[in-house]
């Protein structure tokens, strides 16, 4: 059983992708909250959810492709 190094590659370009994710979407939420008093506010807090979403997301692809190269069919 090898690994599919194309695969496997893939993945951890996948994860590198949601790494800045992981600290970018909780401080502009944590920014968001403390400058509520503009209007600023909703827009930032948005794109924060957002890039948490996305963050998420691409974890779970890169896990994904990841678990592909190793076992696969």
């Amino acid at each position: 059983m090898a690994t599919d190094k194309n695969v496997l590659a893939k993945g951890i370009k996948y994860l590198s992708g949601a790494l800045p994710l992981l600290f970018i979407g909780p401080s502009l939420i944590y920014n968001a909250f403390m400058n509520q008093h503009t209007f600023w506010h909703y827009l930032v807090l948005g794109i924060g959810i957002i890039s948490c979403i996305a963050s998420v997301f691409l974890i779970f692809k890169g896990l994904q492709f990841i678990m592909k190269s190793l076992f696969n069919e």
